[in-house]
C-alpha cells in the first residue's frame, strides 16, 4: 500500500481534473500535500484555498520533503520532478494506483465506465445524491458546477468514482457497484482486439462487491458479460430492461423527458433533462438505477437531474455573440461525435459547425472513414493538426487525410487560424461545436472572443 506510512505526498500535474480530487480527499483525510502544474487555472486557486501549497512551473527542488510523489499518465518520463524523485529514491506512483487506494477506504463505491459518457454519468450520479442528501464524495472527468469542480469530499461512505478503462486503470479500483455504460471500439492500440476491451470490463464487474448495473441494449456489454453468476440490473430503451425509459418527449430547446419504467413496477417518475440528446436519456437511467441502489428516491432522481445543465465541456455552452452560439464537447470517438450532432442537428440551428481536434495519429488512422462519415452530419467541417498526445505518428496519419474525406471540409494546422476563419464566416443563428478531448477548448473561447469583438456583445446563456 502506497500510502501507509506516509505523511507528504507531492502531487505533479495538481490541477487535473483527475489528480485534483484525489488531492481534495487526501488532504481530508490528514496527508500533508503539495503540487505543482504549468498553467494557473481556477483549480489550482481553489487547491490553495484548501491550503495546499502549488509551485507553477515543474522544478526538481518542488519535491523537497516529499515521502511519495504522485504523477499521472500525461506525465512524461523527462519531467524534472519525476526525474528527481527517481535520483533521490523517493518513491513514485501513477495516480490510478493511488485512486484505486482511496476507493477501497469506501464501503459504497459506484464506479461509472463506459467507452463513452463516464463524466455526464458520473456528474448525473453526484448531483441526485447531493440533492439527496446522501453527501457523496467524487471523482469526476469534469466540472459539475454544484461541486465547484471535479471533485468532492463528503462525510458519508458513498463515493461516485468514474472508472476509465484506459490501460485497464479501473481494473485498480475497488467497486461496490460497477455500472458499465456501453463497449465500443476505442483504445485498441493498448487492447488490440475487441476481445481483450470485453475481457478487461468484464474483469471490472467481476470487481464489484456489491452489484454491477449495465446497459441490457448494448450488444458488447451483453457479450462480455454472458454467464456473469454475480447480481446485475440492467438498464436501457427495451422493457425487457430492469429500468428502462419510455415515452421520450422533445419539448423544446434542449430539453428532453422520459418515464423512467422499473420492470413489474411501472411508471416510477417522469424525468426531466436539461441537455440534448437521446444518448444522455441512457446515460440518466444508469445514474438514477444507481443512485437507488445508494438509497435515493425516485423523487431525488427527479430532483437531482432537474438541477443538472451538465458537465463541462460536454455540449459546454460558452457564449452566443450575435447570435452565434458557441458550444464545447469533450466528444473524440466518432460514436460520441455522432450523438453529439444527431442532437445539435435535431435543435433549432441555421447551421452546425463542427471544429473538430483530431486526438492520437492511431485512433485517427484506424477510425478515419468513421470520424469521416459522423462528422459529415455537420453542415461546415473544420479540423486542426491531430494532437498526437502520448503517441509518435508512425502511420504517416496527417488531419488532411482526413479532411479529404469530408466534402467541404477545411483544415488548419493552427487555433488561430481556425478561429480567424470560423468567426468569419458563421452567421447568426449558428451552432459552433468545438470536438475533441485534447485543448481545442481553447479554440473555442478564441472564437467567443473574436465574435465579440465583431458583434460587440454577448450573452452566455
Amino acid at each position: 500500500m502506497y500510502l501507509e506510512n506516509k505523511k507528504h505526498l507531492h502531487f505533479i500535474g495538481i490541477g487535473g481534473s483527475g489528480m485534483y480530487p484525489m488531492a481534495q480527499i487526501l488532504h481530508s483525510e490528514g496527508f500533508y500535500i503539495t503540487g505543482s502544474d504549468n498553467n494557473e487555472t481556477d483549480t489550482l486557486q481553489r487547491v490553495r484555498e484548501m491550503g495546499i501549497p502549488v509551485a507553477l512551473g515543474q522544478k526538481a527542488e518542488n519535491i523537497a520533503g516529499a515521502d511519495l510523489v504522485v504523477y499521472s499518465a500525461a506525465i512524461m518520463d523527462d519531467n524534472p520532478e519525476l526525474m528527481a524523485a527517481k535520483a533521490s529514491g523517493v518513491p513514485t506512483v501513477e495516480r490510478s494506483v493511488i485512486l484505486g487506494e482511496i476507493t477501497a477506504r469506501y464501503s459504497d463505491v459506484l464506479g461509472v465506465s463506459g467507452t463513452h459518457g463516464k463524466t455526464t454519468t458520473s456528474a448525473m450520479l453526484t448531483q441526485i445524491l447531493l440533492d439527496a442528501g446522501l453527501d457523496p464524495s467524487c471523482v469526476i472527468g469534469g466540472k459539475l458546477a454544484a461541486i465547484g469542480g471535479s471533485g468532492r469530499v463528503g462525510q458519508s461512505q458513498r463515493m461516485v468514482c468514474e472508472s476509465c478503462e484506459f490501460v485497464d486503470t479501473f481494473l485498480k479500483l475497488s467497486p461496490d457497484v460497477a455500472i458499465i455504460l456501453n463497449i465500443d471500439a476505442d483504445h485498441l492500440d493498448y487492447f488490440g482486439t475487441m476481445g481483450n476491451l470485453m475481457a478487461s470490463f468484464r474483469k471490472f464487474a467481476e470487481k464489484a462487491s456489491r452489484l454491477v448495473i449495465y446497459n441490457g441494449d448494448d450488444a458488447n456489454t451483453r457479450k462480455a458479460l454472458e454467464g456473469f453468476a454475480g447480481p446485475a440490473l440492467t438498464f436501457g430503451r427495451g422493457a425487457e430492461n430492469d429500468f428502462y425509459a419510455a415515452d421520450i418527449r422533445h419539448p423544446g430547446g434542449a430539453e428532453t423527458t422520459f418515464d423512467l419504467m422499473r420492470k413489474g413496477e411501472g411508471k416510477l417518475c417522469t424525468i426531466r433533462l436539461h441537455i440534448p440528446g437521446e444518448h444522455n436519456v441512457l446515460n440518466a437511467a444508469a445514474a438514477c438505477a444507481a443512485a437507488m441502489q445508494s438509497g435515493a428516491s425516485p423523487e431525488d432522481c427527479v430532483r437531482g437531474l432537474d438541477h443538472f445543465h451538465g458537465a463541462g465541456r460536454r455540449f459546454e455552452v460558452l457564449g452566443r455573440p450575435g447570435g452565434i452560439t458557441v458550444a464545447d464537447d469533450y466528444g473524440h470517438h466518432p460514436t460520441e461525435i455522432g450523438a453529439v450532432l444527431k442532437a445539435a442537428k435535431a435543435l433549432p440551428f441555421k447551421r452546425v459547425w463542427a471544429v473538430h481536434q483530431p486526438f492520437t495519429f492511431s485512433r485517427t488512422y484506424t477510425l478515419m472513414d468513421d470520424f469521416a462519415r459522423v462528422l459529415g452530419l455537420a453542415d461546415r467541417v473544420v479540423l486542426s493538426e491531430i494532437m498526437g498526445g502520448r503517441e509518435k505518428n508512425v502511420y504517416g496519419v496527417c488531419a488532411s487525410q482526413l479532411a479529404e474525406k469530408i466534402p467541404g471540409c477545411r483544415w488548419f494546422p493552427a487555433f488561430d487560424e481556425i478561429s480567424d476563419y470560423v468567426a468569419g464566416q458563421a452567421e447568426p443563428g449558428d451552432l459552433i461545436l468545438t470536438l475533441g478531448c485534447g485543448d481545442v477548448n481553447k479554440c473555442a473561447h478564441m472564437i467567443v472572443e473574436k465574435l465579440q469583438k465583431k458583434y460587440g456583445l454577448s450573452e452566455k446563456h
